[in-house]
């Protein structure tokens, strides 16, 4: 099926301990337009869509939950050394009474994830539109992201992850174009 290294996808470094960024890096763990949503979107629309592009959905799925362990990871990195004090003061606290440090889907405010942020039509071009409209929102939160770090190695991964998303939503795009071609040609029976 696959075939794991144990290293991350791009190198995830932080400069020093920081649970406020960590609070907003979260919202890219389980938030609607997080990791967690568009992998899991992407493998449950792969089911319906047309073979042409059935391959592109997975594998772009599989890098979701790669990106998802990246997010994860600088999560971790931001917060191991945090004290209760400092993760309260940074608005986690609720957080930590709950769950320590340990991660949990929600987003930056504390809401839980919900199956209700994953869109499937059963329409394949609408379906790829929901999903280019995925990536395009991932992006411009990696990019608010960055805005607000002043972590220039965390701000190296998100600027990676940025990058991605542009492509996955380029490869989205391309797919479209394949399936409306597809439908307007003609059958022969």
């Amino acid at each position: 099926m696959w075939v794991y290294e144990k290293r991350l996808q791009y190198p995830v470094r932080v400069s020093q301990c920081n649970p406020r960024l960590a609070k907003f890096l979260i919202e890219q763990y389980g938030g609607a337009d997080g990791e967690l949503a568009a992998a899991l979107r992407y493998l449950n629309q792969a089911y319906t869509i047309p073979d042409k592009v059935k391959g592109l959905l997975i594998d772009i799925a599989t890098e979701e939950f790669a990106h998802l362990e990246m997010i994860a990871t600088m999560v971790y990195k931001l917060t191991k050394d945090a004290t209760p004090e400092q993760l309260k003061e940074a608005g986690l606290g609720d957080h930590y009474a709950n769950h320590d440090k340990a991660l949990f889907y929600h987003n930056a405010s504390g809401v839980p994830w919900t199956a209700s942020y994953i869109q499937a039509k059963g329409d394949p071009i609408a379906d790829l539109y929901e999903d280019i409209a995925a990536e395009e929102k991932a992006r411009a939160t990696y990019q608010w992201l960055i805005d607000m770090s002043d972590d220039p190695d965390v701000n190296d991964a998100l600027k990676f992850l940025r990058e991605r998303e542009v492509v996955h939503s380029l490869r989205f795009r391309e797919a479209v174009e394949i399936l409306k071609e597809e439908r307007e040609r003609k059958k022969y029976f």
